[in-house]
């Protein structure tokens, strides 16, 4: 699709693979696809199809005689000859399995929870839809999820971070070979990263013209597909101004003419080429934090938040669609401020 935005590339490629993907399961499942696009982003589509791909590929193993032909030939009533049983033991297969290639795979506990609410939308959808008879995965039993502890970078780590991409003396000296020929791109990414918290999906799709440095403004794709305006600091407005005047000597390769971002091929940087630098400069700062794009964007709505204790503020910003989530995220800050407010309020003077 000629002239199309990153965005829109990424939802033409996605729903490709979305139709290859299909091809391998039952034809029922296209009709699940259909009736949830409205509500999903493409990328969730695609996780649905990876999970069900693995669903019928356990059922097809252990139990051949299911039903007949080939799984992309099953009806959708075979939904209903499963049991619970054997739904529990899939949940108990995907901690350890080999796909259709031969591939060892696991899951933890937030993969097996991802792929039980997938299987449990599945089933979901084709009983409201009186496809079937039992809505059996509504049986299933959520995967118990531990909480972990948020990783953040501290104050002084994301000043040794910036340091670190600036002068690459902790580099090893294969990496230092092409320090000063990204040093300027990689500064403007990671402070844009840790100065606005977005994504590093929405990241790698910004093209030259979503900035404007007269409002210190700029448009990006949010993952449900809505377009937002945020705005940055003068230290991120900077970091970028000193990347683009290096930008405008690059001739990009077709395709990327507008990227923001570069990768060293001259192509539209990707969100695998950002994790990889994240980390690169990361291991520089800290051994013990396994620092990724995601912990950077944890890193602002915690400063964000310790700046103005308005979590409504943060998660507007975050795009989080629903503050419980912001709130999750920074549950212990708010103990914290509740700490502080201890003893604030006099009942009586001495």
């Amino acid at each position: 699709m000629q002239g199309a935005s990153y965005s829109d590339q990424v939802n033409i490629d996605n729903e490709k693979k979305l139709r290859r993907l299909c091809r391998e399961l039952p034809g029922f499942c296209k009709e699940f696809f259909r009736g949830i696009e409205p509500t999903t982003s493409s990328r969730t589509r695609i996780a649905y199809a990876y999970d069900l791909k693995i669903f019928f590929h356990f059922l097809e193993e252990e139990y051949p005689d299911l039903a007949e032909g080939p799984v992309n030939s099953w009806p959708v009533t075979v939904l209903d000859q499963i049991t619970l049983t054997q739904l529990e033991e899939y949940l108990d297969y995907i901690k350890l399995y080999e796909n259709a290639e031969n591939r060892v795979h696991s899951n933890e506990e937030r993969g097996r929870m991802r792929k039980t609410a997938s299987i449990r939308s599945f089933y979901k959808f084709f009983y409201r839809k009186q496809k079937i008879k039992n809505n059996t995965a509504s049986l299933l039993n959520m995967p118990k999820k531990h909480e972990q502890a948020i990783i953040r970078l501290e104050v002084d780590e994301i000043a040794r971070l910036l340091d670190a991409v600036e002068n690459g003396d902790k580099l090893t000296k294969s990496q230092q070979k092409y320090h000063n020929k990204t040093k300027n791109r990689d500064l403007a990414l990671l402070t844009l990263l840790l100065g606005t918290g977005i994504r590093v999906s929405e990241c790698v799709g910004l093209d030259i013209q979503d900035l404007d440095f007269d409002t210190n403004g700029m448009k990006i794709h949010r993952k449900g597909g809505t377009e937002v305006i945020l705005y940055f600091g003068d230290e991120v407005r900077e970091a970028l101004l000193n990347y683009l005047d290096e930008r405008e000597l690059i001739l990009p390769k077709e395709g990327s003419e507008d990227a923001l971002f570069l990768s060293m091929q001259r192509n539209r940087i990707s969100v695998r080429a950002v994790e990889n630098l994240v980390k690169k400069y990361a291991k520089t700062v800290t051994t013990l934090k396994n620092i990724t794009p995601h912990k950077l964007r944890s890193t602002y709505g915690t400063q964000l938040y310790r700046e103005t204790g308005d979590i409504y503020l943060v998660a507007d910003v975050l795009g989080h669609r629903d503050v419980n989530t912001t709130r999750k995220h920074y549950a212990a800050i708010e103990d914290e401020r509740r700490r502080r407010a201890a003893g604030k309020v006099k009942l009586r003077e001495k």
